[in-house]
């Protein structure tokens, strides 16, 4: 694990000096980005600065029970009028379209846990040995020590939380029990966090989950489980593709496989391959992930094709 000790410090300076931060969640934006966005914009407005998030697509409907907050769509933004751009998590989803319209005096951030990252900031905090991007932000945090308030610590746990799986993936250390710990002293609210994250689930969701695994099937040659969800599925449910989240973990937990996937169509003839894994299992689905021009970790990887999913005797193929 990174100390990130010149990083951090060169973070904090770069936040006291600016007069407006450029805060960017990546697309499809989850729990982590959206925490560690949320935490980084209140500790940036206590100090009497301009902060904003933009994200090409709108902040999730499911966490706005949780939340406050809106995304600006970057193209409704004038990137120039910010001193700094920090992107945070999976910075390869979509931040690179507004690389183009930064210019040299602009100091750029990435804070990452994910492997493989080609893309290069003028100050880079990335570890993929960190459960996620919310627990470097605490870590940046008590490093300089600031004052997390009960918001940056929900902010952060709802994070952690969801990169972690509740805390039953295999990316819960030690640390990060110690770090969940505090944060509970702090105020965060782990249960209702809990709930809204993982447990409260609408109808819609419920629906297109029930297709998901009516459909999945196994391979015991591979030890894969699969499962696909066209954009069919998700209309007549009349669901969203927020809801597709978790079903890949769901799936995971079938005995006597070894790795899931599922396959989801999305519009422009996209198709979205999310895999999970676990520790005991053996499987390095970033491999899978690599073959496809996708990436990750070992254990949570994905990736994207073109082409339509179309049901064939015994399985599907891509067209």
């Amino acid at each position: 694990m990174k100390s990130f000790v010149k990083e951090f410090t060169t973070l904090n300076y770069i936040l006291n000096k600016s007069g407006s931060v450029l805060l960017f969640a990546h697309t499809g934006p989850d729990g982590d980005t959206i925490g560690a966005n949320l935490a980084l914009r209140e500790y940036i407005i206590s100090l009497g600065k301009k902060a904003d998030i933009a994200c090409y697509d709108p902040f999730p409907e499911y966490l706005k029970d949780l939340f406050r907050a809106e995304f600006i769509h970057p193209d409704k933004l004038d990137v120039s009028v910010y001193n700094a751009i920090i992107a945070c998590d999976s910075v390869e989803r979509g931040f690179s379209k507004i690389i183009p319209r930064i210019s040299e005096n602009q100091a750029v951030i990435l804070i990452d846990h994910h492997p493989d990252i080609l893309i290069q900031g003028d100050v880079n905090i990335i570890d993929p040995s960190i459960s996620s991007v919310c627990e470097i932000i605490y870590r940046f945090f008590t490093f300089c020590n600031l004052k997390i308030t009960k918001e940056i610590a929900t902010y952060l746990m709802a994070g952690i939380l969801g990169d972690t799986g509740s805390l039953q993936h295999s990316n819960t250390s030690t640390y990060v029990m110690n770090i969940v710990s505090d944060l509970m002293k702090k105020g965060a609210p782990i249960s209702k966090i809990v709930d809204t994250v993982f447990s409260n689930k609408k109808i819609s969701t419920l629906k297109l989950w029930g297709r998901a695994f009516e459909k999945a099937k196994i391979n015991s040659n591979s030890g894969m489980i699969i499962t696909v969800i066209t954009e069919e599925d998700i209309k007549d449910c009349d669901a969203s593709t927020e809801d597709i989240a978790q079903v890949a973990s769901i799936l995971n937990t079938v005995p006597g496989t070894k790795f899931s996937l599922i396959l989801s169509q999305r519009e422009g003839d996209v198709i979205k391959g999310s895999l999970r894994s676990e520790e005991y299992k053996g499987t390095d689905v970033s491999k899978i992930a690599h073959k496809f021009g996708g990436g990750g970790h070992k254990l949570a990887s994905g990736f994207e094709v073109k082409g339509k999913i179309v049901e064939i005797e015994g399985g599907w193929e891509i067209v």
